[in-house]
């Protein structure tokens, strides 16, 4: 599960008790990467087969209407000598009419991707927010520091303090619904659609 931001994770840093700072003493802190752990999660990865079979199909036929005009577009080239007039305008005509059409069915396409993918995220964001919270109240913790965001201002942390397995475990077990019979997709989150590279422009 392109990488992602999760729009119900926005705060980077959880902060839990605060007044341990206030109060003395050595405060518990642990690091967890939120993206990973949404994406390695069973729900994450149920979450993203499911994209990756709703919208396999329309990104076939994307690269398939894609196709059609680069081989438009190879046969007004190689025939540029021979062709009339007509016969030009008339290939150039289909190849932007085609183009245009790629273009707006290669947006709305990404588009309801990213949608779908974005609300699977804070589904699955939503819940693993509870099983943080529970972890941190059991364990002590004074501050859980995101370090998925490249903004949050961690310049080292010992992975001892790391707790990103043990809340997907956590997680899997109490939280997550059970494993598709599909194979699961790749531990990385969902990736959106891409969008084929935009045809050349036209003579």
């Amino acid at each position: 599960m392109t990488k992602i931001a999760p729009a119900i994770l926005a705060v980077a840093i959880l902060c839990f008790g605060a007044n341990a700072f206030a109060q003395g003493g050595a405060a518990n802190v642990a690091i967890i990467n939120i993206q990973a752990a949404i994406a390695q999660s069973t729900d994450g990865q149920n979450a993203a087969q499911q994209l990756q079979t709703r919208f396999g199909p329309t990104r076939q036929e994307l690269q398939q209407q894609q196709a059609e005009i680069r081989e438009l577009q190879t046969q007004l080239q190689n025939q540029q000598s021979t062709l009339s007039d007509e016969a030009r305008t008339r290939l150039l005509r289909s190849i932007d009419d085609r183009t245009k059409q790629f273009n707006r069915n290669n947006e709305d396409a990404t588009a309801e991707f990213q949608q779908a993918e974005q609300d699977a995220i804070n589904e699955i964001g939503r819940k693993m927010m509870g099983v943080i919270d529970e972890y941190a109240r059991e364990n002590g913790l004074a501050m859980i520091l995101d370090v998925s965001s490249p903004q949050t201002p961690v310049l080292y942390a010992d992975t001892a303090i790391d707790i990103t397995t043990t809340v997907i475990e956590i997680y899997n077990r109490t939280t997550a619904a059970p494993a598709a019979s599909a194979p699961p997709a790749p531990t990385d989150a969902p990736a959106a659609v891409a969008p084929p590279a935009q045809p050349a422009s036209t003579p």
